[in-house]
């Protein structure tokens, strides 16, 4: 019997876990995929992101996890209308695989049990615990307290214990060999409806360009992608001269009044799974905030499901204004976002 299960080792599961294992709790976390495990994100860290690691982590991320240009001064974001504005913030640039593997390390070395390739097929509550339904090489089963759902957006568990299947946003991007005539320490989102059904966006990793759209309709990508290449090379000089790699991830689509699924029972969701998520994608310091918000509302009433979760409400409260009016904000500067305007 684990006094909690974490499913998922990325920067919610394992902030979560490394907070539980801190407090003493027996704890185990599930990653689906083989660690280090890759996922296709921007890997800046904004400066909350590299303060909650620092407050939760007690250690500032290392080079290792870190790609070039290592520091990120912001974030340009284009409008409806093609303007411009500069967000200056110091930031790091990171490989996702390196610095959610560090993550991950610090939580087992905090005393947490960390099983990879292992996927949660089903969980069922009872009174006093849950039985988590687990695949790997074989299906069995265990036993634990509180199971913490960190798994994003593919959540299987979330999908069966609500009955119901989130709306995606698909994204899309490539890794390009090439020059470009912008400051890379930035990374840049264009909000152009005729660029993506979202955003599109570049930056740099390693020396590499990234460009990728985001759509609702997959079929759109080729459309997309192309306009936002085209966009790139007149106003911006880009010139690719070879295409390295291309990839596709989900991510959730956030409505007006940024809703989130905070748990039932003695089964709790945290990060994009919750329904935490910023603008542009923006779910490393939403993700390692509920995280740990969660673990501390677990620790406190342990014997209390019910205060777990209201405890777990009020520790949010913050993070969910703050995340909404990121939303209304740039619903101000797209109609792609304008129903985000009801947010606050």
């Amino acid at each position: 019997m684990y006094d909690v299960i974490v499913i998922g080792a990325g920067p919610t599961g394992a902030t979560a876990a490394k907070a539980l294992a801190d407090s003493g709790s027996k704890v185990l976390i599930v990653e689906r995929m083989k660690l280090p495990r890759y996922k296709s994100c921007s890997g800046v860290l904004i400066k909350k992101s590299m303060d909650l690691v620092q407050q939760y982590f007690g250690k500032a991320v290392p080079a290792s996890a870190m790609c070039t240009p290592t520091d990120n001064h912001g974030m340009i974001l284009t409008d409806d209308n093609g303007k411009a504005y500069t967000f200056e913030q110091g930031g790091l640039n990171v490989w996702r695989s390196s610095f959610d593997n560090w993550l991950a390390e610090n939580a087992v070395g905090a005393g947490a049990e960390l099983r990879d390739c292992t996927s949660a097929i089903s969980c069922e509550q009872s009174t006093d615990y849950i039985t988590l339904r687990l695949h790997s090489d074989r299906t069995y089963t265990e036993q634990a307290r509180y199971v913490i759902d960190c798994e994003g957006v593919m959540s299987v568990i979330k999908r069966k214990a609500l009955g119901t299947s989130p709306e995606f946003i698909t994204t899309f991007q490539t890794f390009n060999e090439g020059k470009i005539d912008l400051d890379l320490h930035y990374f840049y989102a264009y909000l152009q409806p005729e660029l993506s059904e979202y955003d599109a966006w570049f930056n740099v990793k390693d020396e590499m360009l990234v460009l990728g759209v985001a759509v609702r309709d997959t079929s759109r990508i080729p459309h997309y992608y192309d306009n936002f290449i085209r966009y790139m090379k007149e106003n911006h000089g880009l010139a690719i001269t070879k295409t390295m790699k291309q990839e596709r991830w989900l991510m959730p689509r956030i409505r007006s009044g940024c809703n989130i699924d905070y748990g039932m029972g003695r089964l709790f969701f945290a990060g994009e799974v919750a329904g935490f998520l910023n603008p542009m994608g923006e779910g490393i310091s939403a993700g390692i905030e509920s995280g740990h918000s969660v673990a501390l509302s677990v620790i406190e009433h342990f014997e209390a499901p019910a205060s777990v979760l209201d405890d777990y409400k009020k520790r949010t409260e913050m993070l969910k204004v703050y995340m909404q009016r990121q939303w209304h904000f740039v619903a101000g500067m797209s109609k792609t976002f304008g129903e985000m305007r009801a947010a606050l």
